[in-house]
C-alpha cells in the first residue's frame, strides 16, 4: 500500500513539473495567452499549494508581456487612424478583458518563496471597448454600404454578412434589419422553373404538382430560390426547364404458360406374397408388408401480367439573362406493372413450393394510364431531385 502511494505521488510530481516546464516553453516562445491559459487551469484546481511558486511567477511574467503587447498594437493602431483597424482595437480590447476575468477570480496569488504577492495591474476596459465597439459598427456599417453600392450580387452577399456582424454586436441598429432583407434580396439568384409536356400524352397533374413542389426536395439553397409560378416582381436570374420529350405506354399483356408436374408418393402398403399367392412371413411369423407407391400428376397454369410506362425527356439549365442555354441532363425511367399468380387441376400433391406460393396470388386489374405515368413519375422525381442538388446555381 505505501508502495502504491508513493508511485501516485511521484506521478503527481512528475505531471506538475511537466505542465510547469510547457509554461516555461510557452513563455520563451513568446506564447503568452497559452501560457497565462496552461497556468490558470492549474491553479484553478488548487491555487494553495506550495508548489505553485513557479507558476504563478510564469502567469505574472506572461500577463505583463501580454499586456505590454496590446497595448503597443492599440497605440500603433491608433496613431495608423485608419477606420479599418477598429475591428481589430475591439477585438483587441476585448481578449485583454478576457484574459483579465481569467485571472481575477484567482486573486490574491501568494509568492511564497519572494513573500509576496504576485502583481497584476488590472484595469477597467469598459470604456475603451464601448468605444471601439461604437466605432466598429460605424465603420461595418459604412462598409456594407460600400457593397450595397456596388450591385453585384457577390457584394450584395458581402455586404449581408456584414449586416449580421453588425446585429452580433448591436441588435436593431439604425436600419440595417431592412438592409440586411435588402441584400438577401439581391444577392439571392431566382430560378423560375417550369414544366414542358412535349410527349403527346397526358401528365397527371398530381404529378406534375408534386415535381414543382420544391419544399419536398429539401435544398438547402440559401442564396437560391425556386418558383414554379411566376412573380411577376422579380427578374429572374436562371431558368429550369423540365421537359418530358417521350411517354411510351405498352400495352396490357397476359401470358399464359402450362407445366406438368408427376410425383412417385407413398400410398399406404401391401402384403408380400409367395409364387402361390400366401403371404410371406418374417423369421418372427409376422406378415411381411411393403410400402405401396403411385405416380401422381397435376398441370400448373402460370398466367403473368404486365405492362409498362416509359417516360423520357432533359432538364435543361437557362441563364435569362443572357438568354442561353447552360447545361443539359438526360431524364428517364420505366416503370413496369408485373403479377404473376397460377391455377392448377390435379392432384395438389404434385404441387412445388414455387407453385403453392403462386396459386395464393390471383389477378389484378390493370393500372390505367395515368397511375402508370405517375408511378414512373416517381422516379422521375428522385432523378430531378439529384439534379438540382448536383448543380447547385
Amino acid at each position: 500500500m505505501k508502495k502504491l502511494l508513493l508511485i501516485f505521488c511521484v506521478a503527481i510530481l512528475l505531471s506538475g513539473c511537466n505542465s510547469t516546464k510547457r509554461n516555461e516553453r510557452l513563455l520563451s516562445q513568446g506564447n503568452y495567452e497559452q501560457a497565462i491559459d496552461l497556468a490558470v487551469k492549474k491553479l484553478q484546481r488548487d491555487k494553495t499549494s506550495g508548489k505553485n511558486d513557479d507558476r504563478i511567477l510564469i502567469l505574472e511574467d506572461a500577463f505583463n508581456k501580454a499586456k505590454g503587447e496590446d497595448l503597443r498594437r492599440i497605440n500603433a493602431l491608433q496613431n495608423q487612424g485608419n477606420s479599418n483597424s477598429a475591428k481589430e482595437l475591439f477585438y483587441t480590447y476585448q481578449n485583454m478583458e478576457y484574459i483579465q476575468r481569467q485571472i481575477r477570480p484567482l486573486l490574491p496569488l501568494r509568492i511564497n518563496s519572494e513573500g509576496r504577492n504576485a502583481q497584476f495591474n488590472l484595469k477597467d476596459y469598459s470604456s475603451e471597448i464601448a468605444k471601439a465597439k461604437k466605432d466598429l459598427i460605424v465603420y461595418l456599417y459604412n462598409e456594407a454600404n460600400i457593397y450595397m453600392q456596388r450591385q453585384t450580387i457577390k457584394d450584395y452577399r458581402t455586404a449581408y454578412n456584414v449586416y449580421c456582424e453588425i446585429d452580433e454586436l448591436q441588435f436593431n441598429y439604425k436600419n440595417v434589419s431592412q438592409l440586411k432583407e435588402d441584400a438577401r434580396y439581391y444577392g439571392t439568384n431566382y430560378v423560375f422553373v417550369n414544366l414542358n409536356n412535349r410527349s403527346g400524352q397526358l401528365i397527371p397533374q398530381r404529378l406534375e404538382r408534386e415535381l414543382l413542389d420544391f419544399n419536398t426536395y429539401g435544398l438547402d439553397e440559401f442564396w437560391t430560390q425556386y418558383h414554379a409560378n411566376r412573380d411577376t416582381g422579380i427578374e429572374y436570374n436562371y431558368g429550369i426547364s423540365l421537359n418530358f420529350q417521350e411517354i411510351a405506354i405498352s400495352p396490357e399483356r397476359i401470358n399464359d404458360q402450362t407445366e406438368r408436374r408427376s410425383k412417385r408418393i407413398k400410398d399406404g402398403w401391401e402384403y408380400v406374397l409367395d409364387r402361390n399367392g400366401n403371404v410371406k412371413k418374417d423369421s418372427l411369423g409376422n406378415d411381411i408388408k411393403i410400402d405401396k407407391y403411385i405416380t401422381i400428376n397435376a398441370f400448373v397454369t402460370y398466367t403473368e401480367q404486365t405492362k409498362s410506362a416509359f417516360v423520357g425527356g432533359q432538364v435543361v439549365y437557362r441563364d435569362l439573362i443572357s438568354r442561353r442555354d447552360l447545361n443539359n441532363y438526360p431524364l428517364s425511367t420505366e416503370f413496369i406493372f408485373e403479377n404473376t399468380f397460377a391455377r392448377f387441376r390435379g392432384d395438389e400433391r404434385a404441387l412445388t413450393p414455387d407453385d403453392r406460393k403462386f396459386i395464393r396470388n390471383s389477378f389484378i386489374p390493370f393500372p390505367p394510364n395515368e397511375q402508370m405515368v405517375y408511378d414512373a413519375g416517381e422516379n422521375i422525381k428522385i432523378r430531378f431531385k439529384e439534379i438540382l442538388n448536383n448543380n447547385s446555381i
